[in-house]
């Protein structure tokens, strides 16, 4: 445990998928973790196998659509492990993937963009009023390859992830010479519980992303969370307003 040995993380979204397995990875090379989600109860599992693994956890309730409710989930980090070193923005919904722009629905659009977007919004200023004083600080705000191309039956997921790895990209250069770095990761499919939703109400998607990926199969959130821990550590510390593509080669085709 060498990477984020006496560091203090935050990782909303961290019920399941890509958020609980970066929870556990930072968690392994030795930070504290703060996980955050709206789903008391896989968060509160996620902050108990870090637990039990013998790290040091905590769960917070999160809606990040709610600034009240973010700033709280910082506070309660900052206040049960003493600062924040680094930020996980994972939170985060598809929507749907089966509509055309003109078929959308306009309360769905809303209800994306509230969380893929205002959600990081909201998670990176609490973050930020936190890191600023200490002159220190790594964010990393989990886009998508739907953040580099377009994706079809999918313009409100696909606005929200372009519109977050602009925002990634904003905002680290307001910041370079503060000492905090914000980078994004953009996955492409990736083998979490929102991806096998879509897949149990199509089973042709399987297949269909499994040939889109020239490496022939899903990513897995271990994989991803790798990306997370380097992006969050000192071993990346010349990066910043980086979009960190982790595809199996889709983005080349």
């Amino acid at each position: 445990m060498t990477e984020m040995a006496n560091k203090v993380a935050l990782v909303t979204g961290a019920a399941s998928g890509i958020g609980r397995a970066s929870a556990i990875a930072l968690a392994r090379e030795g930070a504290s973790v703060c996980a955050s989600d709206i789903n008391a109860q896989g968060g509160q599992e996620t902050a108990q196998a870090i637990i039990d693994a013998g790290g040091e956890a905590i769960f917070v309730p999160c809606d990040v659509t709610r600034a009240d409710d973010v700033r709280a989930m910082v506070s309660a980090t900052v206040e049960r492990f003493g600062r924040l070193d680094a930020a996980v923005n994972n939170a985060g919904i598809a929507g749907s993937f089966e509509q055309r722009l003109h078929e959308a629905d306009d309360n769905l659009f809303d209800l994306v963009l509230a969380i893929n977007l205002k959600g990081v919004w909201h998670c990176m200023k609490a973050e930020l009023e936190q890191m600023l004083p200490a002159g220190r600080g790594a964010i990393v705000n989990i886009a998508s390859v739907a953040g580099l191309i377009g994706a079809p039956k999918a313009a409100a997921y696909t606005a929200s992830k372009h519109a977050v790895v602009g925002l990634t990209r904003s905002a680290a250069l307001d910041y370079a010479k503060r000492g905090i770095r914000i980078n994004a990761i953009c996955p492409a499919y990736t083998d979490t519980a929102m991806v096998q939703a879509g897949i149990a109400l199509n089973p042709a998607l399987a297949m269909i992303m499994e040939r889109a990926i020239p490496m022939g199969r899903l990513g897995t959130p271990a994989e991803i969370a790798q990306a997370v821990v380097w992006l969050c550590s000192d071993a990346s510390s010349f990066v910043t307003g980086h979009p960190l593509v982790l595809d199996g080669g889709l983005v080349a085709t």
